[in-house]
């Protein structure tokens, strides 16, 4: 029995290869020829020059007054059909999400496990309530529980006035279901935490280097939204329907 040259075989496949690649080449290069001939200029074959990186100076050197930071966020967020509420502090905070509770009619309702929202006491403000706080229950299954809660409570990590977007960010005790499963949304912004630029937000993750990025980052702006290839809008297919962000601090 013969034995085989693999070696050989090798060799004819690598050259097979390199006759492909070439060919396909060629017909690029046919392509792109014939697209710079068509447009009557020769055809640029070199990487053009970027002496800059990121965004220019006088951008980053960008930033409004806080009272116009929450004016042109509320504008912004309104615009795409969320909802805001400017409240003095978190006391004020714990009764707009008891009233909305009870307006809603909601039974079951999910929060985050932050020390912020555990000292709102919104379990004993609203008794009628059934309420999840995330991760606490090893033996709950998490996801079906903001699955089928009327309201989730989330407090935001940063937001940027310029696009009206709320930035949550996702750990063990802050899981991303709280924020896009249930129905309606109620985000607690603290004021310190309300940039101009959207850059002000990400040069924060580039710092903090690879290992130090959470496990997600959310950008929330307003209701979830959905349009089909007819431009037919629908609100809440994939995300919370209605979305609240309270703006508290500093009246």
């Amino acid at each position: 029995m013969g034995e085989t040259d693999t070696g050989s075989v090798t060799a004819s496949q690598q050259d097979w290869l390199a006759q492909l690649e070439a060919e396909s080449r060629g017909k690029q290069k046919a392509f792109m020829d014939g697209i710079a001939a068509k447009l009557g200029r020769p055809r640029v074959t070199t990487a053009p020059a970027h002496p800059f990186r990121g965004a220019p100076d006088f951008w980053n050197g960008f930033e409004w007054p806080l009272e116009e930071r929450i004016e042109r966020f509320t504008d912004n967020f309104r615009s795409v059909g969320g909802h805001v509420e400017r409240l003095a502090d978190m006391e004020a905070v714990k009764r707009f999400i008891a009233a909305k509770a009870t307006e809603l009619n909601a039974r079951y309702a999910v929060r985050q496990h932050q020390p912020e929202l555990d000292a709102l006491g919104l379990e004993a403000a609203m008794p009628e309530v059934r309420f999840s706080v995330w991760n606490t229950d090893p033996e709950e299954h998490w996801t079906a529980r903001a699955a089928e809660a009327d309201i989730g409570v989330v407090l935001v990590d940063h937001a940027a006035a310029y696009t009206g977007s709320l930035t949550v960010l996702s750990s063990q005790d802050k899981g991303r279901s709280v924020s896009l499963l249930p129905t309606v949304l109620i985000a607690v912004v603290p004021v310190e935490r309300l940039h101009t630029r959207l850059g002000e937000i990400l040069v924060r993750f580039d710092a903090a280097g690879r290992q130090g990025l959470p496990a997600g980052i959310h950008f929330i702006s307003g209701p979830s939204r959905s349009a089909d290839i007819e431009n037919d809008l629908t609100i809440g297919v994939h995300g919370p329907g209605i979305v609240y962000a309270l703006l508290v601090g500093r009246q």
